[in-house]
């Protein structure tokens, strides 16, 4: 009855069948850990933004240095004197509501205790007159600060995605890079930088500040994951029912051919 699956065509078919079952559940898989990966990552912010903020200083930070997974997004606070003279922006980046294009303002803080200079990244501004022209931005306090900032690791071309090309405008860049940075200023730029969340005193003008990441949304991963499962599952049901039609027609095929060979019974 089922000799039909030796055919070319259905030894083919039950072969796809039999590697979908493991590459489904293998994207399964995959789904499910990018969705603990960002409960993880949900977890890990919501820790740094809630502690109370140390001091940089405190902190294992030195020229050249990566920023820990485990230290990112910490708020901590750093006191000492702005560098205007090697600010920089930093292109394509949106505002806090995503729908205008602007620039980051990123400007050296000298720190007070001599261990050498961070990037702080100030805020959103908005484009100039055009792509090359520099943006107006509001200066930086002069006199000692105590900042209050969200440390953050170097930005880099595969973390973001954003390419990092050449023969840009002057003092305007793709990224947030201490080592870029260092190069063109020799300055020597403690690794990672703050994302501004405070100053005292307090300016009377300044870049709009951005906003905490989102650390509540978990994504769509775990609901992809059980979608493919649900398809792991319906794999071999639909392959058992595609059987079973065909063997039905087969055999209401086989049925009709028997009545329409039946010779029919002579006159009497």
């Amino acid at each position: 009855m089922y000799r039909f699956l030796l055919s070319r065509r259905w030894l083919i078919t039950v072969l796809i069948a039999l590697l979908l079952i493991p590459a489904t559940i293998r994207l399964g898989f995959w789904q499910l850990h990018r969705h603990e990966a960002r409960v993880a990552r949900n977890e890990l912010i919501t820790q740094a933004l809630t502690a109370q903020p140390v001091p940089y200083d405190t902190l294992s930070t030195a020229p050249g240095s990566t920023v820990p997974k485990d230290l990112t997004w910490r708020a901590v606070t750093a006191t000492g004197q702005y560098d205007p003279e090697h600010e920089f922006v930093v292109r394509k980046r949106t505002d806090s509501s995503g729908d205008k294009i602007g620039y980051f303002v990123v400007t050296p803080l000298k720190l007070s205790d001599g261990r050498g200079t961070v990037l702080v990244n100030r805020g959103w501004v908005a484009s100039g007159d055009s792509a090359t022209a520099y943006p107006a931005v509001p200066a930086a306090p002069s006199g000692e600060v105590v900042l209050t900032g969200r440390l953050r690791a170097d930005e880099t071309s595969a973390g973001s995605g954003i390419r990092d090309r050449a023969g840009l405008p002057d003092r305007q860049f793709n990224l947030i890079s201490t080592g870029q940075q260092a190069r063109e200023s020799g300055a020597a730029l403690l690794g990672g930088y703050l994302e501004l969340t405070g100053t005292a005193p307090a300016p009377a003008d300044q870049p709009e500040l951005l906003p905490e990441p989102n650390h509540s949304d978990i994504g769509p991963h775990m609901a992809y994951a059980i979608q493919w499962w649900l398809f792991t599952a319906m794999i071999p049901v639909g392959l058992w029912v595609l059987i079973r039609r065909e063997a039905r027609d087969r055999a209401k095929e086989a049925a009709e051919a028997a009545v329409s060979t039946e010779p029919e019974p002579l006159p009497v």
